[in-house]
């Protein structure tokens, strides 16, 4: 509806409602919900739950209530705050276990609390910085996060998924690939483009492209759970390459944004989503016709959306209208499916 024009007023209007909303509230989101699950298995000790829980989630609620309305400055503060409750949340289960492995996520959710009030206060007119590198800025720890996320889990869930797939790591790559990020981080932020953006993309593509290919994703295409993390992460060698590519005004930055927000973020989360839902209640780690579904959908969004760009420039707003529809057909499928499961007990009776 902000898209269409149906909604004007609020804190935020457009695009950059549109860009807040999918980094740091729907992203974020999910992020915190990966987390609070996680921390929990790493360090054995309890994180946010029952009240606790609910205070995080109504705040979330909050912030995605205030940037519809007049009330400007609440919304700067009640969304830079979500990210930090969440990092309380996990750095006291962190901290009292030793878990100095993980402790850098504490970090990355203060450094999103800065970058959205950032964003707000520039919105706002109140400091002297460009907005967008406020959602770049939040847009390049989402890239750091899933990079970290994808170095763990990805090799592990393939071969332990699929017999025989020989995933393995380098430990100069995998340096080099999320140094190359960290990078990136600083030169957006210092608001540096042009050749030097792009050259550093460029490497970091080839990096994460390398990365990849030692995972063997030729090798997952019958295991559905899998492939599509693969896929996911293939978007993100997609995404470098286009963010050097518009450095040098060769495609439009937005089809670059996109590569990350719906191949990569959308591809991730609804892969993780489905393992994490089918393990955590006792289900078989096998994807039904329901969950390939909503995979293909969500890489029909990623395609529509950035080659149909490329390819179909003159039907550009057809494409948008027909990835943004691919994308909610997947998440609402994902909702019917995984309504009952997740309201009920798991199968195996045990806690969870």
């Amino acid at each position: 509806m902000q898209y269409s024009g149906l909604v004007t007023a609020g804190a935020l209007r457009g695009a950059a409602w549109h860009g807040h909303e999918m980094i740091f509230g729907y992203t974020f989101a999910v992020i915190a919900g990966f987390l609070l699950t996680a921390v929990r298995n790493w360090t054995q000790r309890e994180t946010p739950a029952g009240a606790w829980l609910a205070a995080i989630v109504l705040l979330w609620i909050a912030g995605r209530i205030l940037v519809l309305t007049p009330f400007a400055l609440a919304a700067a503060a009640v969304n830079a705050l979500f990210p930090l409750a969440v990092a309380v949340g996990i750095g006291i289960p962190l901290a009292a276990s030793a878990n100095r492995r993980n402790y850098f996520f504490v970090a990355l959710l203060a450094g999103a609390s800065v970058a959205v009030l950032l964003f707000h206060l520039a919105v706002l007119g109140a400091i002297a910085w460009p907005a967008r590198i406020g959602l770049q800025a939040g847009l390049d720890l989402v890239l750091f996060v899933v990079a970290v996320v994808a170095g763990r889990v990805i090799p592990m869930f393939t071969n332990n998924g699929v017999p025989g797939a020989g995933a393995s790591r380098r430990p100069w790559i995998e340096r080099a690939s999320l140094g190359s990020v960290l990078a990136l981080v600083a030169l957006d932020v210092a608001g540096v483009s042009g050749t030097p953006l792009a050259i550093l993309a460029l490497a970091a593509a080839a990096m994460h492209g390398a990365r990849l290919w030692l995972w063997h994703p030729w090798r997952t295409l019958r295991a559905p759970l899998v492939w599509v993390l693969h896929a996911a992460y293939a978007w993100v060698v997609v995404h470098l390459a286009l963010r050097a590519a518009a450095e040098w005004q060769l495609v439009a930055q937005p089809l670059a944004l996109h590569a990350l927000t719906i191949g990569v973020i959308g591809g991730m989360t609804i892969g993780m989503m489905t393992r994490t839902a089918r393990g955590h209640t006792g289900r078989p780690l096998a994807a039904d016709r329901f969950e390939v579904a909503c995979y293909a959908l969500v890489q029909l969004a990623a395609l529509a959306r950035v080659a149909g760009g490329i390819v179909l420039p003159e039907r550009y707003l057809e494409t948008v209208v027909l990835s943004a529809a691919c994308w909610s057909a997947a998440f609402a499928l994902f909702c019917v499916r995984y309504w009952p499961v997740l309201t009920r007990p798991r199968l195996d009776g045990k806690p969870g």
